[in-house]
């Protein structure tokens, strides 16, 4: 391993210059989530199955904005391309924390759609500025930087919303963000090279693939509704989806779609029951000490699992998370909590990476980067479903009832898939 490598590559001013904003610019909404929840459930007085939907909502917001985002930045520019992300995201994160509920779902819906794209800017500038090797790098430190931001943003979330700085803190998020976005306007780095080769194509897929599990487990759904190719979805690119060959969708890539619906519903729900786990409990404050071990763990769990020589089936590791996150419904404190929290926590990277090389595995080179898109879907589909849910249960059964919820559901669709599966291979 050349660690001179990182040395050399940080020594390029537009290349270290990127990398330092794109970390930034993730600190704000790394900390929005836990900001959003206890905004909703402590200053509106709405309960988590409140709060869990509007999660859900600003993720559809996400997932129908990324791919029109791309594209934008493709077609317009991406000085034009920023212009709505910058101007929403300090009008609406602005406007939030002072409106009813009601008025609440559409305004985080709006600001979901126009969410500053910063995974596919960075992820395509890198793709641009480096080369090669150095490419490869470039991305790999872009993965450290976000888990590392992931790691800190809630905790940062946590303290501010405890203060009772709510509001203040919302407004923040938005002002920095449109912040960080004038300064990538300003900066303008490059988006598309004269003359994109088959190898830069290929990195930048896999990088959008390292961006998901880099995110999880606390914030995959802004990765995985970029993990779209940008410019896919114009008109006539819709229209030859639906009418092209889907012969690559066969049952097992559906089962590795559902096994991604299924890992998004676990990770989300069971942010939702972290949160309410430690704010019922009065230790609100320490909600960035099990966010940490939780992160840390997948972390771990990455390098153990890309360190084995041969792959696990992604179905019998989201069996394993799942089952793993009921226990987390028996602790009875922050340091309870945390300690649990690492065995499921130590599967997340492994199951998402281990579904993205299946997938890759399973369809066409030439038609990857559209399963990918699905496939992307699929997770944050799950994303959206996981909060709802767990928030529902934990109004009804209390803070345990979000871990159980969400466990038990992803070992239900484990094992029903894995009955289907051993049924279709017998038939055979």
């Amino acid at each position: 391993m050349n660690f001179t490598l990182y040395r050399e590559l940080l020594a390029v001013r537009p290349i270290r210059r990127l990398l330092l904003v794109g970390m930034v610019a993730r600190i704000p909404h790394s900390a929005a989530g836990v900001l959003l929840t206890l905004h909703i459930v402590l200053t509106l007085g709405e309960g988590y199955a409140a709060a869990g939907a509007a999660a859900a909502v600003m993720t559809i917001g996400i997932a129908l904005g990324a791919p029109w985002r791309g594209r934008r930045v493709d077609t317009a520019g991406l000085r034009t391309a920023l212009i709505p992300s910058v101007v929403s995201e300090t009008v609406i994160w602005s406007i939030v924390p002072h409106v009813s509920y009601q008025w609440l779902l559409p305004l985080v819906f709006v600001g979901g759609l126009l969410t500053l794209p910063i995974f596919s800017v960075v992820r395509q500038s890198l793709g641009v500025l480096a080369d090669g090797g150095q490419r490869r790098t470039a991305f790999a430190l872009d993965a450290i930087s976000t888990e590392v931001v992931f790691m800190v943003g809630p905790a940062a979330g946590a303290v501010v919303a405890t203060s009772g700085l709510t509001t203040a803190g919302l407004t923040v998020v938005g002002v920095s963000t449109s912040l960080a976005g004038l300064f990538l306007m300003w900066f303008n780095p490059p988006t598309r090279s004269a003359g994109e080769t088959l190898e830069s194509a290929e990195d930048q897929r896999h990088a959008a693939e390292a961006a998901v599990v880099s995110a999880a487990p606390a914030h995959v759904q802004e990765a995985a509704a970029e993990l779209v190719p940008a410019g896919t979805l114009d008109a006539a690119g819709l229209r030859a989806k639906v009418a092209g060959n889907f012969t690559w969708f066969t049952s097992t890539v559906a089962a590795v779609f559902a096994v991604a619906a299924g890992a998004g519903m676990v990770l989300s729900g069971t942010d939702v029951g972290i949160v309410a786990a430690l704010e019922t409990g009065g230790h609100q404050r320490e909600i960035g000490v099990v966010f940490l071990f939780w992160c840390a763990a997948s972390v771990a769990g990455g390098l153990l699992y890309g360190a084995m020589h041969r792959p696990v089936p992604p179905v019998v590791l989201l069996l394993g998370m799942a089952a793993l996150t009921v226990p987390m419904a028996f602790a009875h404190d922050t340091w309870s909590l945390a300690l649990v929290s690492l065995l499921p926590g130590i599967l997340c990277a492994p199951v998402l990476s281990a579904a993205s090389e299946k997938v890759a595995d399973l369809v066409p080179e030439e038609r990857r980067g559209e399963a990918m898109g699905w496939y992307g879907s699929a997770l944050t589909a799950g994303v959206a479903l996981g909060s709802p849910l767990a928030g529902v249960f934990i109004d009804v059964m209390g803070p345990s009832g979000g871990f159980v919820s969400v466990g038990a559901a992803g070992v239900a669709l484990c094992l029903v898939g894995m009955v289907l599966q051993r049924r279709r291979r017998a038939a055979a």
